[in-house]
């Protein structure tokens, strides 16, 4: 089963197939699910063509995939271009919301670079 060119993995249920889907979790997958009327337990090999294209039209609906990853990316680059302090908190690859950058945020900020104490080895007498 494709949308929108993607494939989305035959052998798993369908409700954690369609989260393959950049903009589609575990939540709206179960409500595009609800509307068309589909089991959450059946496999994306088992649904027949009459809910796969419920599926499918119900998912255009929304904001997914190319158009959601640059909606997303044009509201970084306003934030950045007007300098507002988020902005300015992307630019540098720091956390935006607040969190606290002393210790911890290291998903942001990478890998730990360990520094010496300052003090240059003594001199041999």
């Amino acid at each position: 089963m494709r949308i929108q060119g993607i494939t989305l993995p035959e052998e798993k249920r369908i409700e954690i197939g369609l989260t393959v889907l950049y903009g589609i979790g575990r939540p709206r997958a179960r409500t595009i699910l609800d509307r068309a009327n589909v089991d959450y337990g059946l496999k994306p090999k088992n649904i027949d063509v009459l809910q796969e294209n419920a599926v499918r039209k119900i998912i255009e609906e929304f904001k997914i995939e190319g158009d959601l990853k640059r909606e997303v990316a044009g509201n970084i680059k306003r934030l950045k271009d007007i300098k507002a302090y988020r902005g300015i908190r992307h630019q540098r690859g720091l956390p935006s919301r607040g969190q606290r950058t002393k210790t911890n945020a290291r998903t942001l900020r990478g890998k730990r670079k360990t520094m010496g104490t300052g003090r240059k080895v003594a001199e041999k007498k």
